[in-house]
């Protein structure tokens, strides 16, 4: 099923996902571009690109020659090669390469919580990284009183709180140097919809509104004042152990 939009609304399918509405965004992935840029070093890989969304911000920081885009589902790498002919994309998922595949930074954004053996997803990323001693960069959705019945639609197996990210680094044998919630707002503004309203798709409008003239704002204070004590997701920056 094909996904479609309905008086403003994005109305979930199989084959759509979030990309609809980070494609309403301006703001948002530039802020997680942000957050991940100071890590891009060598060769950045990035795991579960979807349709490249985000993609074509990272090569902004990496140059084309040093980013390569993995992603498993076969509709996903043929919207991500017309729209991105001349970045590299693995078809398949962080297993599909090579033991002997090193990188420099591994970038994961909203993926983890896709994967039910989540330490297993990490641990490969570890062995990757640990040749040379490379970061990862991950955000994923956080806390969990806020699952609700479209994070089930978008296949999400959990969301993560600051300490489940942590330990579950921790048990992949990484090194985390930053932790911490990101996006206060979103928190509340996914709680009212998709929680208490039980919304099963997202209004464009609304995306657009709060993105250009809250978020931004939001995350401003966040970056440059002190980060919040609830997110709509959680950051982490972690490194591998050296060998």
């Amino acid at each position: 099923m094909e996904s479609n939009v309905k008086e403003g609304h994005i109305i979930m399918s199989e084959n759509n996902f979030e990309f609809e509405a980070l494609n309403a965004a301006y703001y948002y992935p530039r802020a997680i571009v942000k957050e991940f840029a100071p890590y891009f070093n060598g060769k950045v890989v990035e795991v579960g690109s979807g349709i490249g969304q985000l993609a074509r911000f990272f090569v902004e920081k990496t140059g084309e020659d040093n980013f390569t885009a993995i992603e498993p589902d076969a509709h996903f790498v043929r919207q991500f090669k017309n729209l991105h002919p001349h970045l590299k994309m693995i078809e398949g998922d962080a297993f599909t390469v090579d033991a002997d595949y090193n990188c420099d930074t591994i970038v994961s954004v909203n993926v983890l919580e896709h994967i039910e053996h989540d330490v297993r997803e990490l641990s490969r990323y570890r062995d990757l990284l640990e040749k040379n001693n490379g970061y990862l960069c991950i955000l994923t959705p956080a806390r969990p009183e806020i699952y609700s019945p479209i994070d089930k639609d978008f296949g999400h197996f959990r969301r993560y709180t600051i300490e489940t990210l942590h330990d579950r680094l921790i048990k992949s044998d990484f090194e985390v140097e930053k932790i911490f919630y990101f996006n206060f707002t979103g928190y509340f503004a996914w709680w009212l919809n998709f929680k208490v309203l039980k919304n099963r798709s997202f209004n464009l409008g609304k995306v657009t509104f709060f993105d250009r003239y809250i978020f931004r704002i939001s995350h401003f204070l966040e970056s440059k004042l002190m980060r919040p004590p609830i997110g709509q997701s959680v950051v982490a920056i972690a490194r591998s152990r050296k060998v």
